[in-house]
């Protein structure tokens, strides 16, 4: 049995928050592995200014690099249509069912789990792991999720150091010729530069 994180997300770009989030959970949670898990077409949001999926995933794959117990699944990316947690977790449990899989949020998705496709079925097949942020406290969180087959017992938090960072932001930056050096690891900067990405007029690269 691996003892398994995942940390879904579009990563558009990934930058050191999702890194610093994932290797908090792999250390705090006692997880020997955590994924990356580029989202194709997330169905909850938009992906704004999206150079393609297999971009974002190239992304994640050099933000990732050589780092120990940090790797990048490109599951939802070869699969069509829209990425749905808990399709992803039915299809990591048939390919290998003896992981222990540990599904990584921040509060703000935790909070938001009711209004998932089939939340049940999710903390069925993985622990729901929460980064604990002041924004929303874990109380808050266990009362939301309460009337939810599974919780509490699958839910587990773990603190996460506070990063006013986002996609978003980095996205701008490179729009308005602005540096991400130590915003992302220093691969992904070379990359997002070298292939023009997230400027303004440039055409997407799929």
């Amino acid at each position: 049995m691996t003892r398994v994180g995942l940390l879904g997300g579009t990563f558009n770009p990934p930058h050191i928050g999702h890194l610093v989030c994932a290797m908090e959970a792999r250390d705090q949670l006692g997880l020997e592995v955590v994924r990356l898990v580029p989202a194709s077409i997330p169905p909850h949001k938009v992906v704004d200014n999206d150079p393609g999926v297999r971009a974002r995933l190239d992304l994640c794959r050099l933000a990732a690099g050589a780092e120990p117990g940090l790797e990048v699944s490109a599951i939802e990316a070869d699969r069509p249509g829209r990425s749905f947690t808990v399709d992803t977790l039915r299809a990591l449990h048939a390919e290998s069912p003896g992981d222990e899989l540990t599904f990584i949020v921040g509060g703000d998705m935790a909070h938001a789990l009711p209004e998932w496709r089939d939340p049940e079925g999710i903390l069925s097949l993985a622990r729901l792991a929460v980064a604990e942020r002041e924004e929303v406290r874990r109380q808050d969180i266990l009362e939301r999720l309460s009337d939810l087959r599974g919780a509490p017992e699958r839910i587990v938090f773990f603190d996460m150091p506070r990063l006013d960072l986002s996609s978003s932001t980095l996205r701008r930056r490179v729009a308005a010729g602005r540096p991400i050096r130590h915003l992302v690891p220093e691969a992904v900067a070379e990359r997002i530069a070298s292939l023009g990405l997230y400027r303004v007029g440039e055409a997407a690269w799929a």
